[in-house]
């Protein structure tokens, strides 16, 4: 797996072992509306508990750590991202760990909510178009202004180890969980999941969960090649827009069982049954794999994968957005909650 893959599950266990200090043992919740409405034990991963808010603390620190231990001058003039802002915000708060400067690259479109704490963390934060060509040409000026390091918000191999580490949590929580259902952009969460759970528990499934709006991870399993998103996405799961990439591919073309497609009003209607049932306050992008569960597509899934784990990837909610929660009714086909 070394050779085949940007890492192997020995990055997975030693990215434990670098960011376990600080981290949070996120807890995992169970609801049993939702187990009525699916007919499946539900098991729910709360990211939204981890530090900075979401899952990204975990790649981000493992990146900053990993980066200082590998250079023998010390640390970097600064560090370096692009991000729509959960990973901004993880990325500052561990590099500021460190006491190096941050600056981060944010498409203008990002939720208000996002680029405030990215800022109150400390990042110097410059702003580009929301296209993938015009965040990483920024980035390039910026890495060369600063002669600072770019940390790739999901396609560098210490981030995706990191992610890596939510799975060695789940598989001690839920020793008898069958399948874990994962919301997909760039692909480091699932990646480094798929990663973690294929190295100890092989017939465990992994699924991903993409909003259609942004499928550009299902068109690249159906093609057998990778196939970014023609354009910016529109949807409502600010955290998925960006594409998997060169390093996530592979891992998701080889390791993920498969995966979910979701629309905007099976996002909206998700993220409001959570707010509402489980008084958990997800962002919406944490609400995709929750869609996943209760989607028709979900029940073609074998009766034998019973219990099953949704990661709740963040809770950094935009409130000044929220004007959609109250056309956010159940589409017709979800499952009825």
């Amino acid at each position: 797996m070394c050779a085949q893959y940007c890492i192997s599950f020995a990055d997975v266990e030693q990215a434990h072992t670098n960011i376990r200090d600080v981290i949070h043992l996120t807890p995992v919740l169970t609801s049993s509306i939702f187990n009525q409405a699916t007919g499946r034990n539900l098991f729910f991963k709360c990211e939204l508990f981890q530090k900075t808010g979401s899952f990204k603390i975990r790649g981000a620190l493992n990146a900053v750590r990993g980066l200082i231990a590998a250079t023998s001058e010390g640390k970097p003039k600064a560090v370096v991202t692009h991000s729509s802002g959960n990973h901004g915000q993880a990325l500052t708060y561990a590099a500021k760990l460190e006491g190096i400067p941050v600056h981060v690259v944010v498409p203008q479109t990002a939720p208000n909510c996002k680029k405030l704490a990215i800022q109150a963390y400390g990042a110097s934060i410059v702003y580009s178009e929301p296209s993938d060509e015009s965040r990483e040409n920024v980035t390039k000026r910026i890495v060369e202004e600063t002669k600072g390091i770019m940390i790739h918000p999901n396609q560098e191999p210490t981030v995706i180890a990191g992610q890596g580490t939510i799975a060695l949590e789940v598989l001690n929580q839920v020793p008898l969980v069958d399948a874990l259902v994962v919301p997909v952009g760039g692909g480091g969460m699932v990646a480094g999941i798929a990663i973690t759970v294929k190295a100890l528990r092989p017939n465990v499934k992994v699924y991903a969960a993409e909003p259609l709006n942004a499928d550009d991870c299902y068109q690249s399993k159906l093609k057998g090649e990778l196939t970014p998103n023609p354009g910016p996405p529109e949807t409502i799961a600010d955290g998925v827009k960006s594409s998997i990439g060169l390093n996530t591919w592979p891992i998701i073309r080889d390791l993920v069982d498969d995966i979910f497609l979701v629309t905007e009003d099976e996002i909206k209607y998700a993220t409001k049954l959570v707010w509402e049932r489980m008084k958990l306050l997800i962002e919406p992008t944490a609400a995709v794999g929750v869609a996943a569960v209760l989607s028709q597509h979900f029940q073609t899934v074998s009766p034998e994968v019973k219990n099953i784990c949704v990661v709740l990837s963040g809770g950094n909610v935009d409130f000044s957005s929220v004007t959609w929660m109250k056309q956010a009714e159940r589409p017709a086909q979800s499952v009825c909650v």
